[in-house]
């Protein structure tokens, strides 16, 4: 694996095994100790673009977490648009991102006004560049200032592919936004071209599925990002077995094993859905790790819904009011009172079940999450 990461030819053995190290913790949702390996890595080569990169990415991450959105349903349907205001970062997380990833560039840039043509140096600018435009999405909310470093991130590892048609670790990148522009709708998509992005949604995928399959820095990102692409195209096998590599790579990851059980309620699957959520809750009952802001919500809304597809009401009723007692964000506790008006309604309480419903109606209609205040409406009626 070390000899397969991209930059370890022009990074010193010690910090290469730092980075690989912090990855393995990141993914196993040991943020602090992510942290640590990537500043040791940075200590060990101060040179080492990727560590300075990996540091950052940690420091992104570390937000995302706070805010709660870093499930799958966050790129699915209107949620994905959230109306949720969050409060801002700490500033010491912010400076610290941007020293490393500034300090990131600075050192890929060098390296690739000293040689045109190194593959890698356009790799790690692509990488960074892509890193920004995910923090100004996510953190700041500004598609459009994440606009113009997304076309460099997209243009530098398109070079990448050029130079070296077997880096399929760029592909990621090239194929997530590919598979997005795709996606847009048809004056936006025009606009996309216009300005130099490509297209293509099967493209997109075979680029992202090639690089899952490289044994490069970004091989598990591109594994999550599958999970993402599959579960919006509904290929829901080849999301659970995405999952079942990472739930064996990650053990201490609760998020794949929550995953899990999210894409088998979407795929029909509510008996495998349930066994996932009981064993996931099961294994990190007494993890004292911090949790995603709503993770507890959620694992409970997921398996209360589980449930009340098995007609296991009692069951249900436990896990919604769990859910509903616990923070998270709107949309979550929308979909728990719609759960709820069902059992209510089958029970023949329509006055419960409508306070339920109107209740979902209200809830989603402020996160952005249509579709299920749809269906609330459609049961009022």
């Amino acid at each position: 694996m070390l000899a397969g990461l991209p930059a370890a030819g022009f990074a010193s053995h010690e910090s290469v095994a730092f980075r690989v190290q912090g990855s393995k913790a990141l993914y196993n949702l040991d943020r602090e100790r992510a942290l640590d390996f990537y500043r040791q890595a940075v200590a060990a080569d101060p040179r080492d673009a990727g560590a300075y990169r990996g540091l950052a990415s940690s420091l992104w991450l570390s937000i995302t977490f706070r805010r709660g959105n870093m499930t799958v349903d966050d790129y699915l349907g209107g949620v994905s648009r959230t109306k949720a205001t969050f409060p801002p970062p700490p500033p010491e997380t912010v400076t610290a991102f941007n020293d490393a990833l500034g300090q990131a560039l600075t050192l890929a840039r060098e390296r690739l006004k000293a040689n045109p043509r190194d593959a890698d140096a356009h790799y790690e600018v692509g990488a960074a560049m892509g890193l920004r435009a995910s923090y100004v999405a996510t953190v700041d909310a500004s598609a459009l200032g994440a606009f113009k470093a997304a076309r460099e991130a997209y243009d530098e590892h398109e070079k990448v592919l050029d130079l070296d048609a077997s880096r399929k670790d760029a592909g990621l990148i090239v194929g997530t936004y590919r598979y997005i522009v795709a996606s847009l709708s048809m004056p936006l998509r025009w606009a996309a071209y216009m300005v130099g992005f490509g297209g293509g949604r099967e493209q997109g995928m075979r680029l992202v599925e090639g690089a899952a399959s490289y044994v490069g820095d970004n091989q598990e990102e591109a594994r999550f990002t599958l999970v993402v692409l599959y579960n919006r195209e509904r290929q829901y096998d080849a999301a659970l077995a995405q999952l079942a590599i990472l739930r064996e790579r990650y053990p201490r990851n609760r998020l794949a094993w929550l995953e899990s059980g999210s894409t088998s309620l979407r795929a029909g699957k509510t008996g495998d859905a349930e066994r996932y959520l009981d064993e996931g809750l099961r294994q990190f009952a007494n993890d004292e790790r911090p949790r995603m802001f709503g993770e507890d919500a959620l694992w409970y809304l997921k398996r209360g819904t589980a449930r009340v597809s098995l007609g296991r009401a009692a069951q249900a009723r436990l896990d919604l009011n769990k859910a509903l007692a616990s923070e998270g964000r709107p949309w979550a506790h929308g979909r728990a009172h719609l759960e709820m008006a069902k059992l209510d309604l089958k029970d023949g309480d329509r006055t419960a079940g409508n306070e339920h419903l109107r209740a979902a109606v209200r809830l989603c209609e402020s996160d952005n999450d249509e579709a299920t205040a749809a269906e609330a409406r459609r049961l009022i009626r």
